[in-house]
């Protein structure tokens, strides 16, 4: 009797593991539906498992399911109330979900996603996701419904002191959309400094386009790719070049070199370096490189309708 309970118990323990296990790879590999399906049946038969509870949770924040999503991580912050993640993924969700509805029911939930961030930031003094939340929600709300740039900035401190990188991004983005430029500009340039990550000098880039400052952000993708090495600058400096129609040699230059050394981690599809080719010799009037290069793209990928857009504009030359 005692030899069965043990093997049923140690079974248990292993189909438990291996569920959970699944669902994580699945998640990994953004087979959400998959991961949604292992943990729905492992959870008929463990109801409680918190871990599972959360799995589905985030198999359905994936695809989108904000309402299943809520009704997950609502029943952990109930349980488990001194969990900080849990408000935050709780909060998150909610969140979501305003921003896919209408603005007059967004206002209706509004209040309950920054309670639930400020819980999660209450409860862990270093959750760093849980205040860059809070950065992000004060500095998009209107201050009727208690946007607040002032306490963005106290939460950007509060990063900073945990992760100055994190620190000089968030308060780079509140003075962004405080329109002062130059302090942003600063920060932005200070995280660089610190961290000198893919992300940072992307922050800087979209800060330059958003300015108007092409030159400004080819030079710090300049410095990028010769730091980090990265193929995926050349597409990026290739990219600003033919959208705004200066240092088109350049431009070129750097478009070959990213076909040149393309492969699958570099994320953009070489088609659109062939579009981005196809728009600098249009605007160097050479038509017949030009549509050399868009047949490509479009060959390569026939749905997307602003190469179809381009190439008629090149044949308007």
């Amino acid at each position: 009797m005692y030899k069965f309970f043990w093997i049923f118990l140690i079974s248990s323990l292993c189909f438990s593991q291996t569920a959970k296990e699944k669902a994580t790879t699945f998640i990994v590999k953004k087979q959400f539906k998959n991961a949604q399906s292992e943990m729905l049946t492992f959870l008929e038969t463990n109801p409680d498992d918190k871990e599972a509870i959360e799995l589905l949770g985030d198999a359905y924040g994936h695809q989108k399911k904000w309402d299943k999503a809520i009704e997950q991580y609502e029943k952990l912050k109930e349980t488990y109330p001194n969990n900080a993640n849990y408000h935050y993924k709780y909060g998150g969700a909610l969140g979501m979900k305003a921003l896919s509805t209408s603005k007059l029911k967004a206002l209706t939930i509004i209040g309950d996603v920054k309670s639930s961030f400020l819980k999660a930031a209450e409860l862990d003094p270093k959750h760093i996701d849980a205040r860059w939340a809070l950065v992000e929600l004060y500095v998009s709300l209107p201050g009727i419904v208690g946007g607040s740039n002032s306490k963005a900035l106290k939460y950007a401190n509060e990063l900073q002191n945990l992760s100055k990188v994190d620190g000089y991004l968030a308060k780079g983005y509140v003075y962004e959309y405080d329109d002062e430029p130059e302090l942003a500009e600063k920060y932005y340039k200070l995280a660089i400094k610190v961290g000198g990550s893919v992300t940072c000098y992307e922050k800087l880039t979209n800060f330059y386009q958003t300015q108007d400052k092409p030159n400004e952000a080819i030079g710090n993708l300049e410095e990028a790719q010769q730091k980090l090495q990265r193929n995926a600058m050349h597409y990026q400096i290739g990219k600003v070049c033919a959208d705004y129609n200066l240092q088109l040699d350049k431009g070129e230059k750097c478009l070959k070199a990213y076909l040149a050394n393309h492969s699958a981690k570099d994320g953009v599809p070489k088609e659109w370096a062939y579009y981005r080719l196809a728009q600098i010799y249009k605007h160097q009037n050479k038509k017949t490189e030009a549509l050399k290069w868009i047949d490509k793209a479009i060959t390569g990928l026939p749905k997307i309708e602003v190469f179809k857009d381009e190439k008629e504009a090149i044949e308007g030359l």
